[in-house]
């Protein structure tokens, strides 16, 4: 019966050398602040623990930010979707900030878009923002928090806004999410962009209660 190999000398420092496996984890996000709701604001469509729902799924830049700001409030700043655009404009020197559109429907429904550039107005109908952009959904009275739609790649329209509306995801003559200038009524329809179910359960039409943007960015 051969007899096993011990060990040499050489092979004791080489094993010694070799590097070991450690596990790593990311640090703890800091809890999120939100600013910019009034005192006697009562249509408060972002809750602390909707917005942590959402932050880990935003790109790992814009997780480390600890504060969200309110660019717009339909209760707040009145119906004007111009209003809208204009204050959703990012500070000078904010570098690649996101922003996140939030709709309330009449049934109570939750939900809307993430957007890597803020809404505004192109000139000849043109899309814009890229594969960072998706669609949710709340389903916080079932077991799963949220239900997401990101990016296909079937196509590239994905933020489409005039002065006259507001969408996100498109395709095919549908609208991910589509609101008009006077914030009453809204369509949500299954996009190729994103794939998605229609966000509201009212159907691809729901009455609009509340509409919101939030700023995420250094300032």
């Amino acid at each position: 019966m051969p007899n096993p190999k011990l060990p040499s000398d050489h092979d004791s420092i080489y094993a010694s050398t070799q590097p070991t496996q450690t596990s790593f984890s990311a640090p703890p996000l800091t809890p999120l602040t939100l600013e910019g709701y009034r005192e006697h604001t009562k249509i408060r469509l972002l809750s602390p623990q909707l917005a942590e729902e959402i932050r880990h799924l935003l790109p790992l830049r814009l997780q480390l930010y600890d504060t969200w700001r309110l660019c717009y409030s339909l209760e707040q700043h009145g119906v004007s979707l111009t209003t809208l655009y204009n204050m959703s404009v990012p500070p000078r020197g904010t570098s690649r900030p996101g922003y996140i559109l939030i709709v309330e429907d009449k049934l109570g429904g939750i939900f809307g878009a993430y957007m890597n550039e803020y809404p505004h107005p192109t000139k000849n109908g043109r899309y814009y923002g890229n594969g960072e952009c998706f669609l949710w959904k709340s389903k916080v009275i079932n077991s799963t928090p949220l239900a997401t739609f990101p990016y296909t790649g079937i196509n590239d329209y994905m933020i489409l806004c005039d002065p006259g509306f507001l969408s996100v995801g498109g395709g095919d003559g549908k609208y991910g999410i589509y609101i008009d200038d006077r914030f009453e009524k809204g369509i949500s329809n299954s996009c190729p962009a994103f794939g998605n179910e229609p966000l509201s359960d009212a159907g691809f039409k729901f009455e609009i209660v509340g509409v919101e943007i939030w700023r995420i960015s250094s300032k």
